[in-house]
């Protein structure tokens, strides 16, 4: 299948996004919480699926948790203690950019955690999940795929893009090397935790822009009917001439040279 052209995408993403917004408008309205995990690989695609989500979502309904490693205080709690914090109350999103998979994922390939503290995340997890659907959270857990010879693309493109250089850490270039590592923890993580109550959901994201329609998609049409009137507000004309910004003390700085 041939990668998807930036035009092509934009324009089958606008309906897309225009389906989220009345989605955020029924979960404000229905008091539904919603939490969405994305899981992959590194490079696969994360950050631009949860941008493309959120673009036109009000900020303060839909949130981004990307939590950092957990600090000294945080590093003796509960595992899943931290991640609590983040879910959503009544009418929120809550779009976790990775989550507590990180145990099954580099904490375990990388040696991060100890094998009992690998066995009990998975032993806990299914249990935790149920816990927040019975308790009537929505929740979507989405692993993005990506095949070794396109990571490596992306890994030289951030490499060599100084924009991206950011996204490049020590332990990417150590992971570099256990990708059949990576793909055992995953296919690990699946047995023990796909579950009824929270299964999970593969998609092919070789080609980012198809796998975020794909995944946006798949999200809207497994939520329930989101139709709510868009509530309008009619503009009555201004009275009088409409006035030009008055500086004070203060005057703007000097317009960026074109």
């Amino acid at each position: 299948m041939k990668e998807l052209k930036r035009k092509e995408y934009e324009h089958l993403l606008k309906p897309l996004q225009l389906e989220l917004a009345a989605m955020a408008r029924w979960a404000a309205h229905a008091g539904a919480r919603i939490v969405v995990l994305m899981e992959g690989r590194d490079t696969a695609g994360k950050g631009g699926a949860i941008n493309a989500i959120r673009e036109h979502l009000n900020p303060r309904q839909c949130h981004v948790a990307a939590l950092p490693k957990p600090g000294e205080r945080e590093s003796t709690q509960w595992y899943l203690q931290r991640y609590v914090a983040h879910l959503p109350a009544a009418g929120e999103i809550v779009l976790f950019d990775r989550s507590w998979y990180n145990r099954a994922g580099v904490e375990k390939v990388m040696g991060f955690c100890t094998a009992t503290e690998y066995r009990r995340f998975l032993a806990q997890v299914p249990i935790f999940e149920k816990l927040l659907v019975d308790d009537g959270i929505l929740l979507f857990k989405y692993w993005l795929a990506v095949d070794q010879a396109r990571q490596e693309e992306r890994f030289a493109e951030r490499a060599e893009e100084p924009l991206k250089s950011w996204k490049l850490s020590p332990i990417d270039l150590k992971a570099r090397e256990k990708y059949a590592d990576y793909t055992a923890a995953r296919e690990a993580m699946f047995k023990a935790t796909h579950t009824t109550d929270a299964p999970w959901t593969l998609v092919d994201f070789n080609d980012q822009r198809r796998g975020r329609l794909t995944l946006i998609r798949d999200l809207l049409d497994r939520l329930p009917d989101t139709q709510v009137p868009l509530e309008t507000f009619g503009l009555p004309p201004l009275k009088g001439k409409p006035q030009k910004e008055k500086y004070g003390v203060l005057k703007p700085i000097q317009p960026y040279p074109i």
